[in-house]
């Protein structure tokens, strides 16, 4: 693999610092506890008061929990293992390797821009950074016109297609459904908005993320080359990705909090996409 040595240090790096970040997540609890905060736009938001997301809503604060636990328990170590993979020049570990940087890349910057500012604010800004080079370096180093030849015919293209688009378009919709109807009845900001700046997920999702696994879904289809590389890569972030989702809806309902239907709907999508990024990496002949 090249630029081995660059890519060690990198994920080492993130490691470390995922490690810090999400084990401050997980078990700081200092704090009185919910209370009650009336944000800019007069709504009363109830704040939970309690740890490192204090400062948070107490809906948004124990998703960000849970899905440090997924961080924790889940990513690092496979982080670790694709990396040890990788490093053995073997392509399937490669795919591993960039489709859970990719996990880090979303996580933190997720962290960063919608997370209220705490102590953790510059350990945000490293990940970051680290996650944002170590992927991209990751998917510089691969042959991408080649890529087509190292796929058996027995890779699901056509079902990671489909899925992949399907996945687009339904929470696309979803984000439009929470985003349109406020414009439409001239009250403007959506109640999902408490009192943080803005709809950084769904903004996130529907400018870059969405996108990319429409684009990645047709190209693949397609039979183009970088279709073989992007379209596996989405697969295994979004199977961790959706794993972190199922924690946090979880968490949810533990909390007393309306879960149906998605507590049904996430761990199918979290299933699905586990299947074919595992049909996909098996098809893969090196």
């Amino acid at each position: 693999m090249k630029s081995q040595k660059i890519i060690t240090i990198l994920v080492l790096l993130i490691a470390v610092f995922a490690a810090i970040a999400a084990s401050a997540g997980v078990f700081s609890n200092a704090g009185t506890g919910i209370y009650e905060y009336e944000s800019i736009r007069g709504e009363t938001v109830d704040i939970y008061g309690r740890g490192l997301y204090k400062h948070m809503s107490a809906d948004v604060a124990p998703q960000g929990i849970a899905q440090d636990v997924i961080t924790l328990f889940a990513a690092i170590p496979l982080l670790i293992i694709s990396l040890i993979w990788a490093r053995k020049n073997s392509l399937r570990g490669r795919f591993l390797l960039s489709g859970v940087l990719g996990y880090f890349l979303v996580t933190y910057l997720f962290y960063l821009v919608m997370g209220m500012y705490n102590a953790l604010f510059l350990v945000y800004v490293i990940l970051l950074g680290l996650s944002f080079f170590a992927f991209s370096v990751t998917l510089f180093s691969f042959p991408v016109k080649e890529l087509p030849d190292f796929f058996t015919r027995k890779a699901p293209v056509k079902l990671s297609s489909a899925f992949l688009i399907f996945n687009a378009v339904s929470i696309t919709v979803l984000w439009l459904e929470v985003v349109v109807p406020p414009l439409l009845d001239g009250t403007i900001v959506p109640v999902e908005a408490e009192h943080y700046t803005t709809l950084i997920v769904q903004g996130l999702d529907l400018a870059l993320l969405l996108p990319v696994c429409f684009v990645s879904a047709v190209l693949y289809l397609k039979k183009y080359p970088i279709g073989y590389l992007l379209a596996p890569v989405y697969l295994i972030f979004l199977s961790l990705m959706m794993l972190a989702l199922t924690s946090k809806v979880i968490a949810m309902g533990l909390l007393g909090q309306q879960v149906i239907p998605v507590i049904f709907i996430i761990p199918v999508f979290m299933l699905i996409s586990i299947v074919l990024a595992t049909l996909n990496i098996r098809a893969i002949t090196r």
